[in-house]
């Protein structure tokens, strides 16, 4: 894929902050979800905290060499309710998080040194593009659903599912068309102008909702904005001062309450998650490698992202509660937007620190309505899916081997086969990329077989470079021929030099033989006139 800002490009910066904008809004709605569904007064402006400081995290462990934002985990929800209802009180809970977290770090620390110890060599054997390739459109494939629920969604008691859709549309098809048909800053930040577009009809529609009393109408819930000057403008109205809703706030009280039950409980919902996660970890690395045209797995190495995701879900959660993951929907922006400059990521991580204290900016990302977006998840979810499916176009599908393979992966991942084995959940992506690699290993090919069978357009291929070779050899023969010619040349007027030497040589002994022959004949006459 041609970049128009490759890694380590850095954007002017105003340009910088308006793409890192960009970013915040499409990793929003997930990382600031996830505190939501787990309850017990977490706090969303310190997940979006701990995101940006987790972000950095990664971002130094790797050197500046991997252009993703991490969010939080939806992978870790059974285990942060588990961290709750185990704990005698909520301050443990909190205090749980962040312990349950360091668990699952330290998973990603003694991975990533067993990888430092044995290379990335191994993964590339394990996974190949037959396996990691449709493991990575499901990824797309399997969040189509939550993509079009919140398509329909209205944030409104008895909103219009249409008119939720028709806002939808109106996001989804603003940023197509700027992402296509815009100038260079139209294709940098086509969501920020759908998202926009689709916010200015779904607010003037529920403007003349509430106007007219018509609930049909109404799309956004501008409670959160309400919310800030019920009591009258205030400080708090514009910065939070309050540091409160830190977990490690909340949880640092509640050490004395720790015992070795609650820290058995702790890991047994933290360690096994984060092996399941490690697969997902992998899956994201290979497509955003693809993206960008470099293997991250060598370059910074599997060790350090390793090392980045886990020490950074460490950080996250010790501010959020959250442990962080990379996103698939940060991911997908970098693809549509084909801007994968790190400098991008570093200023959405310091952006999602800063507006975690400005309220006014919190309350109005709480208040984009689900619809849009499902409008531009759709096309999120939809560019991961489709990196996922370039992957297996290298890949010989008329190999019954290769077929099975990427068929178990797709079903089971899009049909949602999941475990949970005593609590422990295995989502539906690790189920798939586990039979995966399975099915890959028992259809292997024997000893003696090419395991990398070329697709049928590689055969073509290789008869196009042969046909060229043909070309370039007869191309060599003629150099060859007008060589020789060359050489013969000077060989040939040498001759002819000589010939014509010889040549006058043999005339001049004609003359004199014709001379003698006259002198003789004049001598005879004389002798018989005599």
């Amino acid at each position: 894929m041609k970049l128009i800002y490759n890694v380590e490009d850095k954007p002017k910066f105003g340009r910088k902050i308006i793409f890192a904008f960009q970013q915040l809004l499409a990793i929003m709605a997930a990382t600031i979800a996830v505190p939501a569904i787990v309850g017990n007064g977490m706090s969303s402006a310190a997940a979006l905290f701990g995101a940006g400081v987790g972000t950095l995290v990664y971002i130094l462990f790797t050197k500046k060499k991997s252009p993703v934002f991490l969010g939080s985990s939806f992978a870790f929800i059974d285990s942060m309710a588990a961290a709750f209802a185990g704990a005698a009180t909520i301050g443990l809970g909190y205090l749980g998080l962040i312990i349950g977290a360091a668990f699952a770090g330290l998973v990603y620390v003694i991975l990533a040194g067993l990888v430092k110890l044995v290379g990335v060599k191994w993964i590339n054997k394990l996974m190949p593009a037959v396996v990691i390739g449709p493991t990575v459109a499901i990824i797309g494939l399997s969040l189509a659903g939550n993509a079009v629920a919140d398509f329909q969604k209205s944030d409104v008691a008895g909103g219009n599912t249409y008119l939720c859709m028709a806002c939808g549309l109106v996001t989804l098809f603003v940023t197509m068309l700027c992402s296509s048909y815009g100038k260079k800053v139209g294709k940098l930040i086509p969501f920020i102008f759908g998202i926009f577009a689709g916010y200015a009809v779904a607010a003037s529609l529920t403007i003349y909702g509430m106007i007219t009393g018509n609930a049909s109408l109404q799309i956004i819930d501008f409670a959160p904005m309400q919310d800030l000057f019920s009591d009258g403008v205030k400080v708090n109205s514009i910065v939070t001062t309050s540091l409160d809703h830190f977990v490690f706030l909340k949880g640092f009280g509640a050490i004395g309450e720790i015992n070795l039950s609650y820290i058995i409980t702790l890991a047994v919902a933290y360690v096994p998650v984060a092996f399941v996660v490690f697969a997902e970890h992998i899956a994201d690395h290979k497509n955003l490698s693809s993206i960008i045209e470099r293997d991250l797995l060598s370059e910074p190495g599997l060790s350090r992202t390793l090392l980045g995701d886990g020490i950074g879900s460490v950080a996250g959660a010790f501010f959020g509660g959250c442990p962080n993951t990379t996103y698939g929907e940060s991911v997908g922006c970098v693809a549509i937007t084909k801007n994968a400059s790190v400098s991008t990521i570093i200023a959405a991580a310091v952006l999602a620190i800063v507006v975690s204290f400005i309220s006014p900016f919190v309350a109005f990302l709480d208040s984009i309505p689900a619809c849009l977006m499902g409008g531009v998840c759709i096309a999120l979810y939809g560019f991961i899916a489709v990196s996922g499916l370039k992957m297996v176009q290298k890949v010989n599908l008329n190999d019954n081997k290769n077929l099975f393979v990427v068929s178990v992966v797709l079903i089971t991942g899009i049909g949602g086969l999941s475990l949970n084995i005593s609590g422990i959940k295995v989502t539906s992506i690790a189920c798939a990329l586990i039979l995966g690699i399975i099915t890959n290993l028992l259809l292997r090919k024997s000893k003696g077989e090419d395991d990398m069978t070329p697709a049928a357009e590689d055969v073509d291929e290789i008869g196009n470079i042969e046909a060229v070779e043909a070309v370039l050899n007869a191309d060599d023969v003629e150099l060859t021929v007008e060589a020789v010619a060359q050489d013969a040349e000077p060989i040939a007027e040498e001759a002819a030099e000589e010939t014509v030497e010889a040549s006058e040589e043999v005339a001049e002994a004609v003359q004199d033989a014709e001379q003698t022959v006259e002198e003789a004949a004049e001598e005879t006459v004389k002798l018989d006139a005599e």
